[in-house]
């Protein structure tokens, strides 16, 4: 089967609109967030004076500056994942200005019908998954949260899949205290979120698979592919 020839470029680009198309899509949805981005979800819904993806991005900066002070050094390509991130804030923000039933101001989270919610998680669910499989598969790097991830546990010889856990974890533990903290309950943590944990890890695994399969990616920019492809060194 002849392969399809994609851009590593492009694969970012459309990783950047997939994942905050879907992460709209969950907020519509209102089943319950992922664990990672509830805590920014939560901070928006009780300061109005923040988007989404405004207080997704002041959350991943302050994650930036801890993973810079946990890693001892600060270089220039880790600023990329907090751009990664901003980029990420701002389409998430244009889904929800564009799409009526995503946009907060416009509709009461949880007002739509079930059905309607329904097919708007699993959509959400389904595109997730494949968002962040698309950002494992360019060089750009992602945003701070898996950069975080990644970087943090290479530091501390602390096998990935382990610190994983940990790190999801650590954000469900916050979401919590945020939310019964701001609205005395739990808001944007539902059965949603326990679907997500549970099967987001199997279907990036089969997306991951299934573009090895059939696509056939090359780097338009082969000299930038290099430094961030060498940036990430540790020694």
């Amino acid at each position: 089967m002849k392969k399809i020839r994609v851009s590593n470029e492009l694969i970012y680009v459309l990783a950047v609109i997939v994942l905050s198309f879907a992460t709209a899509m969950l907020a519509a949805a209102d089943l319950g967030m992922s664990m990672v981005v509830a805590p920014a979800y939560i901070v928006s819904l009780k300061v109005k004076a923040l988007t989404f993806g405004q207080a997704e991005y002041i959350v991943q900066g302050m994650l930036f500056i801890l993973f810079c002070v946990l890693m001892k050094k600060v270089r220039r390509l880790y600023f990329f994942s907090f751009v990664s991130g901003f980029i990420y804030g701002v389409v998430l923000d244009f889904w929800r200005m564009v799409i009526p039933h995503f946009d907060p101001e416009r509709f009461v989270p949880g007002s739509l019908p079930l059905s309607i919610r329904i097919v708007y998680f699993i959509v959400g669910f389904l595109l997730n998954s494949l968002g962040v499989a698309l950002y494992f598969k360019t060089y750009f790097y992602p945003q701070v949260y898996e950069f975080f991830v990644k970087g943090i546990s290479r530091q501390f010889k602390i096998a990935l899949p382990e610190f994983k856990i940990r790190f999801d974890m650590t954000c469900l533990v916050i979401a919590i205290v945020l939310s019964f903290s701001l609205f005395y309950g739990l808001v944007g943590i539902g059965v949603g979120t326990v679907v997500l944990a549970l099967g987001n890890g199997a279907l990036i695994g089969f997306y991951g698979r299934w573009m090895d399969r059939h696509l056939d990616t090359w780097d338009r920019w082969e000299r930038l592919s290099e430094r961030f492809e060498n940036g990430f060194s540790l020694k």
